[in-house]
């Protein structure tokens, strides 16, 4: 159930976006009096489709290959590389016909919408949930540190002070991806002395693999109360309660939520003996964990307190602008570490199963569905815009250097181009897919 939700929410996330990035194509180019031929969600590949209408001189469809869209325009050399069309004298309505900086809006509408599609969602979340955080300083346990945290000197229970030597005001500000993206180092106070450690750039290829959870959890540790039973999972069958402190796992001592879920997995299908406390009493279960070693439960939050940011309509707007920067920015830091060789590309790029799994997730939540494809939508504006010949970000740079000679590149220059970029983009295609369908079938 938890992959069809998560494949449900990559194509309607997917399908949304690129509807309104071809939509701004669309636009722009009957904007300026542009025939569109074309308006296709998903590729009609060799003349296969599931659907098409003609309205308006418009053949708008859905093709049968879900690798994103596109809209074909005349007198354009795209996709279609319409050569019968191309040899015929431009018309006044094709593209070829208009002037430069006209094309170039055109190129550009996918781009703009994605960007405006990225920020309005950003906004709206903000508008309607304001901002949620954890105050570091009432993050009393300390970090619960994974693999990769404990492999450049971070221990459980450090206290992050700052971050290249600015004060940590949210919790958050620890556990972002941002501190992956240059040259970090961390000021802790480890019982009462203060220590640096820097993250290395290399460490984005274990990240990659394990997850950022086993840098530092997003959860800082707490004391091992029970808040959550989920109903028809082992703790329930026990007879644990919310309330109860778990104190032991299999007779050993535990001090923490993190010691307990690290116990648990290492117990995965078996009978785990768990002591806890309830009003001051004694009590003993036995649970039979799960194949992942977890057995339905969650915990209190304890001493640590949320604090929440309420914004209003236009207060909010700016926030979603800023967040839109981040990862448009956060984007283009991974790239040129990939391009620097600091981060490998098999880890940076992910495929389909990989967003599936690691943006949308198995449980559909519509604020984390919209929040996720916000990300996705300005993550998309980023990779048009790269200097590829058959992406927006080719035909803008060959603009550009057209509107700056004062004439046209030629068309068999235009054509060798593009397929060029066909192939650059397919083998990236094939690359992306072949590794995220061997890691989805390794594991």
């Amino acid at each position: 159930m938890n992959g069809l939700i998560m494949v449900a929410q990559l194509l309607l996330g997917l399908s949304i976006l690129v509807i309104l990035h071809e939509l701004g194509h669309f636009l722009a180019a009957r904007a300026f009096g542009i025939k569109v031929e074309k308006f296709y969600l998903f590729f009609d590949a060799w003349g296969f489709k599931l659907f098409s209408i003609k309205r308006g001189g418009v053949e708008y469809g859905i093709g049968w290959l879900p690798l994103g869209g596109y809209v074909k325009i005349a007198g354009m050399i795209d996709e279609s590389m319409d050569k019968e069309q191309m040899a015929l004298p431009p018309q006044p309505w094709e593209f070829r016909s208009k002037p430069a900086w006209q094309r170039l809006i055109v190129m550009l509408g996918g781009v703009i919408v994605n960007i405006v599609v990225g920020i309005f969602i950003f906004w709206m979340l903000a508008f309607k949930f304001g901002d949620t955080y954890i105050p570091n300083s009432s993050v009393k346990n300390g970090i619960n540190v994974g693999v990769i945290g404990e492999e450049i000197g971070l221990k459980d229970g450090d206290h992050v002070l700052a971050i290249n030597g600015k004060k940590v005001i949210r919790f958050d500000e620890i556990t972002s991806s941002n501190i992956l993206l240059s040259h970090t180092t961390l000021t802790i106070d480890r019982n009462g002395k203060t220590l640096e450690v820097k993250i290395p750039d290399n460490i984005l290829n274990k990240v990659a693999d394990l997850g950022l959870d086993e840098l530092i959890s997003r959860t800082p540790l707490r004391l091992p109360k029970l808040d959550t039973i989920i109903a028809n999972r082992p703790a329930a069958a026990s007879g644990l309660l919310k309330g109860d402190l778990i104190t032991a796992i299999n007779g050993k001592a535990v001090k923490y939520d993190a010691d307990v879920s690290d116990a648990l997995k290492a117990q995965k299908s078996k009978d785990v003996q768990i002591d806890a406390m309830r009003d001051g009493v004694a009590k003993q279960f036995t649970v039979k964990t799960d194949s992942l070693g977890t057995i339905g439960i969650g915990f209190t939050l304890g001493d640590l307190k949320l604090e929440t940011i309420q914004y209003g309509f236009f207060q909010a707007l700016p926030i979603g602008v800023n967040q839109a920067w981040v990862t448009f920015t956060d984007n283009a830091k991974g790239i040129s570490k990939v391009l620097t060789g600091k981060i490998k590309a098999d880890k940076a790029f992910s495929g389909p199963v990989a967003i599936a799994q690691k943006v949308y997730g198995g449980v559909w939540v519509w604020s984390h569905f919209w929040a996720s494809t916000a990300l996705i939508s300005i993550a998309l504006a980023f990779m048009n815009l790269l200097p590829i010949p058959a992406l927006d970000g080719g035909h803008v740079v060959f603009l550009i250097v057209e509107m700056i000679k004062g004439k046209p590149l030629g068309d068999k220059f235009m054509e060798g181009a593009q397929m060029v970029g066909f192939v650059i983009l397919l083998s990236l295609m094939v690359f992306v897919l072949g590794n995220d369908i061997f890691k989805a079938f390794i594991k």
